[in-house]
């Protein structure tokens, strides 16, 4: 592991046992259990159910597995599914949950860009969800790792905040103002993290032997895309200025697609 994959690392331990316990309160994860889908976007699990109309029974991977929302929708949906991710606290706490409510899921730390611990060609799909990019310093490495362990003719699913929301910003009048260039990619911060392009995701996807058979650019189901849910400090809003949020002419952002869906074929 280098040293920015253990930055990453050590960073997500961190969060794991602070603001990122939001994500696996019993209330959360009751919810998943009631309504498994809810865990994708429609447009996301369109192409899922495209690519593999009945998971019964299917190998299923997701590196970058984090809050395990997707994993745990993945098993209740039928699946076989091997949770990893680079941070053993984010996979000790979700592997808990799985414990509690008797789920077989199987946990492996690893790395996106390596996979290491996990068999090639084993999978009918790998799925990867929203804020896996942003920590990934090497996308070649990364679809290279993802078309190993793919069974031939198994597919990868990714959906992440779509790159051309990456180079604005607003203020408190919601006043769109431009931030960086939209092919400085980065790295950004002590913490390294990209604001990789769409061409950048495509052709790490087809250099490393994926065929893109599906994208899908899609917006935000509602105004809650744009609440920093990372802050505490933010007054709630009322179901009215959520609303605004997800309307262009109020929201100049909400004009742009904010999810990035592609479906790919080995």
């Amino acid at each position: 592991m280098d040293d920015r994959s253990a930055l990453v690392r050590d960073q997500w331990n961190e969060w794991s046992e602070t603001w990122y316990k939001r994500y696996r309160t019993g209330e959360v994860i009751a919810g998943l259990i009631a309504r498994p889908e809810s865990a994708f976007h429609p447009a996301t699990l369109a192409l899922i159910k495209r690519a593999l109309p009945d998971l019964r029974g299917k190998r299923v991977c997701v590196p970058s597995s984090g809050n395990n929302h997707a994993v745990f929708a993945f098993h209740l949906l039928g699946a076989r599914v091997t949770s990893c991710d680079i941070s053993g606290r984010q996979l000790d706490n979700s592997r808990a949950i799985a414990l509690q409510h008797g789920w077989a899921i199987d946990f492996v730390q690893a790395d996106t860009m390596r996979l290491d611990a996990v068999v090639d060609g084993a999978y009918d799909l790998v799925y990867t969800s929203n804020g896996v990019h942003v920590w990934i310093s090497d996308l070649p490495a990364m679809y290279g790792s993802i078309r190993r362990v793919l069974k031939d003719g198994g597919a990868c699913v990714m959906y992440d905040v779509h790159p051309f929301t990456r180079p604005f910003d607003y203020n408190a009048d919601r006043k769109l103002r431009v931030v960086r260039p939209y092919d400085g990619t980065g790295p950004f911060g002590d913490v390294p993290r990209y604001t990789w392009r769409v061409q950048d995701i495509a052709n790490a996807m087809s250099g490393a032997g994926l065929r893109i058979a599906r994208i899908e650019e899609t917006y935000a189901e509602d105004g809650s895309f744009w609440i920093d849910e990372s802050r505490d400090d933010q007054a709630p809003l009322s179901p009215a200025e959520l609303e605004a949020l997800g309307d262009w002419r109020a929201n100049p952002l909400a004009a742009l697609p904010q999810w990035l869906s592609i479906y790919a074929v080995k």
